[in-house]
C-alpha cells in the first residue's frame, strides 16, 4: 500500500498526460502561455501504462484520473485508456478536461473503457468565458458536455471556479443549468496554483460565499459525513434530491486528514500533495531499467513522507514552483 506516517492510504492516482493546454484561464497561466515540457522529458505512453500497472497491481491503486494541462491534447490518450482498462484488477478511470476535445473523443474514450468525465466550465455566459479563458470556445465546451452524456460517460461532473468581479454571481444559474441537464456541479475555491503567483486570499470567493448564494434560490441539505468518505467535495442535496451540488473548499475547509491521492506528473515525478514543493523522480528509475519492485519501493518511500496538511493556513505558506497545468489536478 501507499501509506504515510499519519495512516492515510493512497488509492486514487492522478496522472498528468501533458502540461499543455488550449485555454489560458486567468487563474492558471498568463495569456502568452508557458514554456512547455520538451518531448524527451515527457513520459511515453508505454512508461505511463507501466507506472499505472505498478500502482494498480503492487500499490493498491483502485482509481485513476487522467489530467493535464489538457489531457485530450495527448495524441495517445484513447490508447492509454484502453490499455489501462485491460489491467487486472481494473481501476476506475476518469478524465478531468476543459471539454473542448470531448465532442470528437467522447465515444472513443467510452469504447476504450473510460468510466466518466469531469469538465471545467466556470460560466454560462460566452463573453465571460472568453474573458476568463482568453479563448472563444464556450460552445465547444457545451457540445463536449453533451457528447460525454450521450456516450454514457456518467455521471458527468462539472467543475466551476468563481472569480471576483467576473462570475461570482453565477452560482445559482450554474446550478439550475446543471440540474436541468443532469450534470453534477462542483464549485472549487480558487487555489494558489497560478503560474503568475498572483493569488490572494483576500477577496477570493469562499465556500461560505458560494453556499450563501446558492441558498437564495435552492434548499440545500447536507449529505451524511460517512457518505463523503475521502472525496474532496462536501455535497448537498438540492431541493431534497436526487440532484447534488458539491463544494471543494481546499483553502477555507481543508480535507487533508482524509486525503487518499498520489500524483504523477507528465514528466514522471511523484507528488504526494497538490501543494507539495518536493517531488520524487520515477522517470529516471524507469529509464535506468529499474525493476517494478524497485519503482514500487521508491513510490512507497515518497508517500511515507507526506506531510499532515497542505500548509495553506500557515502564514509562511509558499506556492509550489510548478503551476497547476504542470502538476496535474
Amino acid at each position: 500500500m501507499l501509506i504515510d506516517t499519519y495512516g492515510r492510504v493512497a488509492t486514487d492516482l492522478r496522472v498528468s498526460l501533458t502540461d499543455r493546454c488550449n485555454l489560458r484561464c486567468t487563474y492558471c497561466m498568463p495569456e502568452e502561455g508557458l514554456q512547455w515540457l520538451g518531448k524527451p522529458d515527457l513520459l511515453t505512453d508505454d512508461e505511463i501504462v507501466r507506472l499505472i500497472d505498478i500502482a494498480v497491481t503492487s500499490l493498491g491503486i483502485t482509481e485513476v484520473r487522467f489530467t493535464g494541462g489538457e489531457p485530450l491534447l495527448r495524441p495517445g490518450v484513447v490508447g492509454i485508456v484502453e490499455r489501462v482498462a485491460a489491467l487486472a484488477p481494473r481501476p476506475q478511470m476518469s478524465v478531468t478536461t476543459n471539454g473542448i476535445g470531448l465532442k470528437r473523443t467522447a465515444a472513443a474514450l467510452k469504447a476504450a473503457g473510460l468510466d466518466r468525465v469531469n469538465v471545467s466550465l466556470d460560466t454560462l455566459r460566452p463573453d465571460v468565458f472568453k474573458t476568463l479563458t482568453r479563448r472563444d470556445r464556450h460552445k465547444d465546451v457545451i457540445d463536449g458536455l453533451e457528447a460525454a452524456s450521450a456516450a454514457g460517460l456518467i455521471p458527468v461532473k462539472v467543475n466551476a471556479v468563481l472569480m471576483p468581479g467576473l462570475n461570482e454571481d453565477e452560482a445559482p444559474d450554474l446550478l439550475a443549468w446543471a440540474v436541468e441537464h443532469d450534470y453534477e456541479l462542483r464549485f472549487i475555491e480558487q487555489m494558489p496554483l497560478d503560474a503568475q503567483h498572483g493569488w490572494k486570499r483576500e477577496g477570493m470567493v469562499t465556500a461560505g460565499d458560494i453556499l450563501a448564494s446558492l441558498r437564495t434560490r435552492f434548499d440545500l441539505t447536507p449529505e451524511q459525513a460517512d457518505e463523503r468518505g475521502s472525496a474532496p467535495a462536501e455535497r448537498w442535496l438540492v431541493d431534497g434530491g436526487p440532484h447534488r451540488v458539491g463544494v471543494i473548499a481546499s483553502v477555507t475547509r481543508p480535507f487533508c486528514a482524509a486525503c487518499d491521492r498520489t500524483r504523477l506528473t507528465a514528466d514522471g515525478q511523484i507528488r504526494d500533495c497538490l501543494f507539495a514543493r518536493e517531488e520524487t523522480d520515477l522517470r529516471a528509475a524507469l529509464r535506468a531499467d529499474a525493476p517494478d519492485e524497485e519503482i514500487a519501493r521508491i513510490w512507497r518511500l515518497a508517500m511515507w513522507g507526506k506531510k499532515a496538511g497542505s500548509g495553506l493556513d500557515d502564514p509562511s505558506f509558499l506556492q509550489p514552483e510548478r503551476p497547476m497545468s504542470a502538476i496535474g489536478g
